[in-house]
């Protein structure tokens, strides 16, 4: 299967002028944006927090931090409001892989074309 890769801008709602656009790795299987902690002082002060726990898919729990509201823009799509997840990245040398989870491409009427390795639009949000 290959790696689909979308361009996001991410904006703290309460302070406008802190926001940040980068590559981020589209995650069927996570739910909700993740970002590094290490990123989390580039967006300010934050209306709300709180401290989450997240299953890992090798079954390990780690703690995390929802930080809300945020806008979130995937290039082509609407912009969500909604919350990010932020945790501690193990990069060993490499890049932060950021991730974008199902519930924000749902919002966004994002899917993923598996075939073409893309994400495209939905016209209609479910309510089934």
């Amino acid at each position: 299967m290959g790696r689909i890769i979308a361009q996001v801008k991410v904006t703290n709602l309460f302070d406008e002028d802190k926001s940040m656009t980068c590559g981020m790795f589209v995650d069927t299987g996570a739910g909700a944006m993740i970002l590094p902690k290490a990123w989390k002082e580039r967006f300010g002060e934050f209306k709300r927090t709180e401290p989450v726990e997240l299953l890992l898919a090798n079954q390990e729990v780690i703690k995390g931090e929802a930080c809300w509201p945020v806008e979130i823009k995937i290039e082509g799509f609407r912009p969500v409001s909604n919350e990010i997840v932020f945790v501690d990245m193990d990069t060993a040398g490499e890049d932060y892989e950021p991730l974008l989870g199902y519930v924000i491409l749902e919002q966004a009427q994002a899917a993923v074309d598996m075939l073409g390795h893309r994400l495209v639009p939905v016209k209609y949000i479910d309510m089934k």
